[in-house]
């Protein structure tokens, strides 16, 4: 939790200025019972009236002045506490999207939304609290103390008594609440992916009619959180009325001193007055230092949990090595023994360097082998081929075969457990991120759109192109009658997730938008599975008249897709069974026949 304190920096002012301000605060208040003595003692014992009325203003006068500093330390902690939750939501934002999909894969999307917003706000809320309270509360306690050793010393006693027994409940209760707290929001992450699952597969559940299952495992997981959350807060309940015993406990005694003390005649009826005020102020502080330090307790649990996100590293960083065109232009100057550049030499290099790079492939994968992290077993196992520049590459298998997953590892998604992958000759591995995506459209199983509008998702692909551009994209993914049949035309509104466009309208999109970025490597992992056949010959037909020197992996499990493509790879539980043409697998590789003639009959085929 402390960590994120650095977050802070730049509300150092605000952070100074709120408790400041809430000392004054507490300053002015604590002057309050020694001006009502001050009224009890003189002004009603001698009917002074105009004494009291003077008294009266200034007591007015300190509870405005109070008001005033509690107003402006309520604005410079809000201040702060807002800033601060806003700028760590951006960091934590901005981590996770650092994240490779690993990480995402293992924590889940309804853990990292808990962090997002329900954590933050709980830090947010601990925070004003804190900055608004810490100091006033204690400095209220400890100075209603000695406020009350300049009235009377033995009377005070008491307080010295009281205010060790009330930092005993106190703290021994917000130790007893700090690891309870972890667990509720711990089941609050349960209950918050439960209902994430419930909402994003409701037309799953109610297929298989299966509401009652679900409704009774969200009971379930409800259950378990309401049981903690009242185990915790019956713990923390327990601070005020523990708290109160004591103070009127305290409050008994100090009555029954200053009752003999004044027949006594050691001390006066307003002393006895102002002692009371300062024994009340001290109950309501330490109910107020209570109620904050079970905030502050939520707000640390709740920061530990941010903090151990903001502690993963992501497991994909950005190569040092370079690209294939920063290595080239590196051989490409060479020096000879003074320092000089030798124009023969370069010329020699650069033509060199050029020849090798045009010989290279455009993708090489050798003796691959991956496995998701935490899995059993590899889903990939020592995969070995070459794609040269501007070949159409048709990848096709059974389900679970790894298809997706060999795809995922050409724009570095998931890094290899043994072997490289290399883009234009160099390691992904190698490479910045950022130019090796660069590369690379990619259309992923699940068409996904963002809230907004065609046009604003369609320039995720290239925010700098032109309306010809679009146009050009969107006749190729066979998406004209999407864009233009309807209301709107590019800038026709999209909703979150697409929900106002049905699968094949999405895909054609998200097909467009890939098309957009003009890649030098394009990959259409199993986008087209809701187009028809008709539509899915045309997509393939415009993709192959838009390639030129584009290099397209196909990834489908219908045959008649990746039929025409150059090279084949059929895949079967991780491995290679086959590569070749369409014609060369239904001679010699097995799988692919079996696949083939599933889907079309021997007697068609031929």
């Amino acid at each position: 939790m402390w960590k994120l304190l650095k977050y802070m920096k730049a509300y150092k002012k605000e952070a100074v200025c709120a408790p400041l301000f809430k000392l004054l605060e507490a300053l002015f208040e604590l002057f309050v019972p020694l001006v009502m003595a001050k009224i009890i003692d003189i002004g009603i014992a001698q009917g002074d009236r105009p004494y009291i009325v003077r008294m009266c203003l200034l007591m007015a006068a300190l509870g405005l002045i109070g008001l005033v500093c509690s107003i402006t330390a309520q604005y410079f902690s809000a201040k702060a506490a807002v800033g601060f939750a806003a700028r760590l939501r951006h960091e934590l934002f901005a981590h996770i999207q650092s994240l490779s999909f690993s990480e995402m894969d293992v924590h889940g999307t309804s853990t990292l939304i808990t962090r997002m917003t329900s954590d933050i706000n709980q830090v947010q809320s601990g925070t004003n609290l804190f900055l608004r309270l810490f100091m006033r509360s204690p400095f209220i306690v400890f100075g209603a103390m000695i406020m009350a050793f300049t009235i009377d010393v033995k009377a005070a006693l008491i307080f010295v008594v009281v205010i060790p027994i009330l930092c005993v409940i106190v703290f021994g209760i917000m130790l007893a609440s700090i690891p309870l707290y972890k667990k509720v929001q711990e089941r609050l992450d349960n209950v918050t992916g439960m209902t994430r699952e419930n909402l994003q597969g409701v037309r799953v559940i109610r297929a298989f009619r299966q509401e009652k299952k679900e409704i009774e495992t969200f009971d379930a997981g409800n259950e378990a959180l309401v049981k903690i959350q009242m185990f915790s807060g019956r713990i923390s309940a327990l601070m005020n009325p523990l708290t109160y015993i004591v103070i009127n406990g305290g409050l008994v005694v100090l009555l029954y001193t200053g009752a003999v003390r004044v027949d006594g005649g050691i001390i006066t009826q307003g002393a006895v007055v102002a002692l009371v005020n300062y024994m009340s102020q001290i109950l309501v502080e330490l109910v107020k230092l209570a109620n904050l330090i079970i905030n502050v307790t939520k707000a640390i649990a709740c920061g530990n949990r941010i903090q151990n996100v903001m502690e993963l590293k992501p497991g994909i960083v950005s190569g040092i090595a370079g690209s294939v065109e920063a290595g080239a232009q590196r051989a490409a100057k060479p020096e000879d023994a003074d320092g000089k550049m030798d124009i023969q030499k370069q010329k020699v290099s650069t033509e060199k360097s050029v020849s090798e790079h045009a010989q290279m492939p455009k993708v090489e994968f050798s003796h691959v082998s991956f496995r998701y992290k935490n899995a059993g077993a590899d889903s990939l196992t020592d995969i070995s081929f070459r794609v040269e520049k501007g070949q159409t590459i048709g990848i096709i298998g059974g389900t679970g075969s790894g298809k997706s997953s060999l795809v995922s590892l050409i724009p570095r998604f998931y890094d290899v457990r043994e072997g490289c992958v290399k883009v234009d000759g160099t390691d992904v591995r190698n490479y910045d991120l950022q130019q090796l995506r660069g590369k690379v459209g990619i259309v992923l199983q699940k068409a996904v759109l963002f809230a907004g509008t065609i046009r604003e998702n369609l320039l995720w692909g290239n925010e700098n192109a032109t309306e010809e551009e679009l146009k050009e994209a969107i006749h190729a993914a066979q998406a004209d009658e999407v864009v233009f049949d309807g209301k709107g035309g590019l800038d026709a509104a999209v909703e979150q997730e697409g929900r106002n466009f049905s699968g094949g309208q999405k895909q054609r999109l998200t097909i467009a938008r890939a098309l957009v970025r003009h890649p030098e490597i394009l990959i259409l992992d199993d986008s087209a599975s809701a187009l028809d056949f008709a539509t899915d010959a045309k997509l393939r037909k415009a993709i192959r008249e838009l390639s030129g020197e584009m290099t397209v992996f196909i990834v489908s499990q219908r045959a008649s897709t990746i039929q025409y493509a150059d090279q084949i790879l059929v895949l079967d539980d991780g491995e290679i069974a086959g590569c070749g043409t369409h014609e060369e697998l239904l001679e010699h590789c097995s799988v692919y026949q079996e696949t083939y003639y599933s889907q079309f009959p021997k007697e068609d085929a031929e």
